[in-house]
């Protein structure tokens, strides 16, 4: 299984044969991608607008932007215009999660940051606006 696994993500991403033993090295890609190739249909990453004052981009207060679990945005369940300062937040959230779905761990289950702000401080501040995300893993729609 997971051979065939690896066999299908190198196929997808364009590995030739040696990146493919290469990726092997370490176990931990390995480990990641069987993980999450597991969970991929069953799970989302949602960040949900929390707060929002003055946004340029015009996120407001429950919208949501929603990601697959390797972090990529799945674009017709997400705003049409997204700040890249507000969605530059979510890295560090989103490799968490991918952690620790490839340890086998609870998702939702992680100590920092399942709260950002853009970096924005907004207008008393000097700044502009002001948005806060709530992040979390959740059951894919129709799962």
């Amino acid at each position: 299984m997971k051979e065939t696994t690896i066999k299908r993500y190198g196929e997808r991403v364009g590995y030739t044969e040696s990146e493919v033993e290469r990726f092997h090295e370490g176990g931990h890609r390995v480990r990641q991608v069987s993980h999450l190739s597991r969970v991929a249909s069953k799970y989302s990453i949602q960040a949900e607008v929390i707060e929002a004052k003055n946004c340029n981009s015009g996120h407001t207060v429950g919208q949501i932007l929603t990601l697959d679990v390797d972090g990529n945005f799945i674009t017709k369940l997400c705003p049409g215009r997204m700040c890249v300062y507000l969605l530059s937040q979510l890295a560090i959230p989103v490799a968490l999660i991918n952690e620790r779905f490839s340890e086998g761990l609870e998702p939702n289950d992680f100590h920092f940051m399942r709260q950002v702000r853009c970096p924005d401080a907004g207008v008393n501040c000097l700044g502009y606006g002001q948005v806060m995300l709530k992040i979390q893993v959740v059951p894919r729609i129709g799962k």
